[in-house]
């Protein structure tokens, strides 16, 4: 079992069986043991999709939230931010631990790893580009490349109707 805390600072147990696979199955529609078929493809789209994420989250939360008189729209309002990011996580670590066979769980968690190392790399990597950014330098060599003065709509010369008749 996995955690994960909201933005309301209540913490959230994820745990992923047989049950609650076919749980959500019946409820969304989604198969989470099939998340890693296609080159893992249907769980980052799961990933990717906040909304579809939370429905998810609950699914699996359903009985903590009933216990606390938590709705679907209470608990969804709760995630943003980091807190969906760490919930995505404990989802991502807790559907490995479902898998039956070591081997497989073992590789899922290397692969997991690297996903994370490739996200950390992209992350650092843009933040260098962004910080290289000279905004000052940018809006002139905009400024440049439209024309050293603005053109009004009045000047302008379009096209002349009585030239074709």
């Amino acid at each position: 079992m996995h955690t994960f805390t909201d933005n309301a600072g209540r913490t959230w147990t994820i745990t992923i069986n047989v049950a609650a696979i076919k749980r959500v199955r019946g409820l969304l529609g989604i198969d989470l043991y099939k998340l890693v078929d296609d080159g893992f493809k249907p769980l980052a789209d799961l990933i990717g999709d906040p909304v579809q994420l939370a429905d998810v989250l609950f699914v699996l939360c359903k009985d903590e939230a009933d216990a606390r008189q938590v709705t679907d729209e209470d608990f969804g309002r709760a995630l943003y931010g980091d807190a969906i990011t760490l919930a995505a996580e404990a989802f991502v670590e807790e559907l490995v631990d479902f898998f039956p066979d070591a081997r497989v769980r073992a590789s899922l968690r290397k692969l997991v790893t690297a996903g994370k190392r490739v996200r950390d790399r992209l992350v650092d990597h843009a933040e260098t580009l962004v910080d290289q950014i000279d905004p000052d330098r940018e809006a002139n060599r905009l400024i440049a490349l439209s024309g050293s003065s603005p053109v009004s709509s009045a000047s302008t010369q379009g096209p002349s109707l009585s030239a074709n008749s």
